[in-house]
């Protein structure tokens, strides 16, 4: 059992940005009757986010299905905070990380030999991670080509994208394409989707 939950990251909005779209966007879901200003904490276990939005009237037209064949979600969180975001359960570290430079990817957890991360290895993400979340800037080295390149940068593999603002729903059927589409278009940056489970 658990509670599975889906999230859209904004990659590129700094923290200082990342405040007002997040109202930008909750005002644009809540006239399309998606969401409702109204919030609860019922059923949101985001880190650092105590409630979310409740749905709308108008909540299926961001789902798959159609009316009747979906069940009621629960609430979309918002999430201001520079951060690591990882999809799955039990989770602190990334795969792998590909360098943008040269492209080599570093395994970080080498499945199915191992299910444990090479602390070695993600030592230098970790840390750059680290130093990005409190200052908004950090570079990780490349062990192939020996180029520093900003962490945002790096591809993680699926499920862990760093950003500044996210989007957790909740309870929710599988988001349609077409709404994540539309909704990556009004943030107006790259964008990672992850699911999960709580």
């Amino acid at each position: 059992m658990g509670d599975y939950f889906e999230r859209i990251i904004d990659l590129e909005v700094p923290l200082q940005d990342a405040g007002p779209l997040a109202d930008r966007m909750v005002d644009w879901l809540v006239a399309e009757g998606v969401l409702l200003r109204e919030t609860s904490g019922d059923g949101v276990y985001s880190l650092g986010v105590d409630e979310g939005h409740l749905p709308g009237p108008n909540w299926e037209r961001a789902v798959h299905g159609t009316p009747g064949t979906t069940w009621p979600p629960a609430a979309m969180a918002v999430i201001v905070a520079r951060d690591d975001h990882l999809g799955g359960q039990g989770e602190s570290e990334a795969d792998s990380a590909t360098c943008p430079r040269c492209g080599t990817r570093t395994v970080i957890i080498d499945y199915p030999e191992s299910f444990e991360a090479d602390e070695e290895a993600w030592r230098p993400f970790s840390e750059a991670i680290d130093r990005w979340k409190e200052t908004g800037e950090a570079d990780a080295p490349c062990p192939a080509c020996q180029t520093s390149s900003p962490v945002t940068e790096w591809d993680f593999g699926d499920n862990f994208d760093l950003g500044a603002l996210a989007f957790d729903f909740w309870g929710w059927p599988p988001l349609a394409d077409a709404f994540y589409e539309e909704f990556t278009r009004r943030l107006g940056h790259r964008t990672a989707r992850q699911s999960g489970k709580f």
